[in-house]
């Protein structure tokens, strides 16, 4: 099963930016809706697209194995 870390993400770039990240400023910067970012977020086993595994990637600035873990 793929995991994708969404969350701990949003949270180190909080974190490093000492602001709060919303999905608003993703949805703003990447065109995902905000459904689809819950999803990604709370949802094992969803199957998003590569385009948005690219834009979260490049929003976040980290490789598709910081975004993205196989996992049992």
């Amino acid at each position: 099963m793929v995991k994708f870390n969404l969350k701990k993400l949003i949270l180190e770039k909080s974190e490093n930016e000492q602001r709060d990240i919303l999905y608003q400023e993703i949805v703003d910067a990447t065109g995902i809706s905000k459904q689809t970012l819950s999803k990604i977020a709370g949802r094992k086993e969803y199957n998003t697209s590569s385009n948005n595994i690219e834009q979260l990637c490049k929003f976040f600035d980290c490789s598709i194995a910081e975004f993205m873990v196989i996992c049992d």
